[in-house]
């Protein structure tokens, strides 16, 4: 729904046709505006903030939070993962993939524009895995796999792109408006290809959009998931990622916990097995047995 903003008020179309069609009934005068109050934005996070995973010499990965962006590109955002990053480091960092806005999760900076040079070739080679984890709607198959080419822009070709997707556990919610009980699904996706949007666009094409994604998702299933359960981001998170370390040539793998809104949501989700199902502690291994 569009809307008119102006620092933390704003005004819908939506809410001024009805003023404006009561107020006509009425009177058959004017327009009366409605004003409605949104929530504030919260305040960007600070370099301590962002969680640090892993760091070393060549490396540093963080915990990046859901609405931060990881680069300014298009957007105006005085905050972005990558200052918060360099001021982590110290020093100029160089990122190496990205997460959009809405996701959160493992997010890997190079300390060097070598080692950023080695990374992407280990990207080329295929060598480098990568786990996320969602919640969407429907009952999700237990395991698929999705072939389907995904074009950059409506006038770009389409490439090749694949993704592995497992359904962890699926849940029962009962909508408060309609009294309708709905199907959702937790489960993990490993990007075979790195896509823009691929893990977003894969899960749609399979009619099981993530919750949240206001992009390719469902209007309905995001705003019962705000009503019922405080959610205000897309349910994406980038739990693991792991590479051949490019200077050690050892096993790197590093686990990025759940944020707390999403471990909230499980939490309320039933059955509580599926807290098993999680991103992992924030713990990392370097060619050592997990």
């Amino acid at each position: 729904m569009p809307r008119i903003r102006s620092g933390a008020w704003q005004v819908t179309y939506a809410a001024l046709a009805r003023k404006w069609r009561a107020w006509r009934s009425e009177h058959g005068l004017g327009i009366v505006p409605q004003l409605e109050y949104a929530s504030p934005v919260p305040a960007p996070p600070s370099a301590s903030e962002l969680g640090v995973l892993y760091r070393d010499d060549a490396l540093l990965v963080v915990n990046k939070p859901s609405g931060l962006v990881v680069h300014r590109g298009w957007a105006t955002d005085r905050v972005t993962a990558l200052s918060l990053a360099r001021s982590i480091a110290g020093q100029w960092v160089y990122p190496v993939h990205r997460l959009d806005r809405s996701t959160s999760g493992a997010l890997v900076f190079a300390l060097s524009a070598d080692i950023a040079r080695r990374v992407e070739e280990l990207f080329v080679a295929d060598l480098i895995t990568k786990r996320y984890v969602a919640l969407v709607r429907g009952m999700a198959p237990e395991h698929i796999g999705i072939d389907h080419p995904i074009a950059k822009a409506k006038d770009k070709p389409k490439l090749p792109a694949f993704t592995r997707v497992a359904r962890l556990a699926s849940y029962s919610v009962v909508d408060d408006v309609s009294g309708q009980a709905r199907s959702y699904s937790w489960l993990e996706a490993y990007p075979l290809t790195g896509r823009q949007h691929q893990i977003r666009r894969h899960l749609k094409h399979i009619s099981h959009p993530i919750i949240g994604d206001v992009r390719y998702g469902k209007a309905e299933h995001n705003h019962l998931f705000r009503r019922r359960f405080g959610l205000e981001r897309m349910a994406l998170h980038a739990a693991t990622i792991s590479l051949p370390h490019p200077t050690l040539a050892t096993p790197l793998t590093v686990h990025a916990p759940l944020p707390s809104e999403l471990t909230r949501l499980l939490a309320a989700l039933e059955p509580p097995s599926a807290r098993s199902f999680t991103a992992g502690s924030g713990e990392f291994s370097n060619g050592e047995p997990e």
